[in-house]
């Protein structure tokens, strides 16, 4: 059994349809969902082509999972934090 990370571009709305999705491909055991990372884990026997095909033909953006995406996650909810402590709203 193998675990595949992957990035898929989502909101909170998306996670049950990337469940579903993802428990019809043969093979697959477990699907876990970070959607503040928009990180899936999918564990199981199936092939990465496959889980990537099976969320492409929903219509959902997805790439293997790299430290890259990691980095810049933790750096977007950082700068996150940071603007809301100084409190900086823009509206046009």
């Amino acid at each position: 059994m193998q675990s595949t990370e992957l990035k898929v571009e989502m909101v909170a709305l998306h996670e049950k349809r990337v469940r579903k999705c993802l428990s019809k491909v043969k093979g697959v055991e477990r699907v876990e969902v970070e959607a503040s990372l928009q990180k899936v884990v999918v564990t199981g026997y199936a092939n990465r082509s496959k889980i990537l095909k099976a969320l492409r033909r929903v219509g959902l953006r997805a790439e293997p999972w790299s430290p890259r995406n990691e980095l810049l996650s933790a750096y977007a909810a950082g700068s996150l934090m940071a603007a809301n402590n100084y409190y900086y709203y823009s509206f046009f």
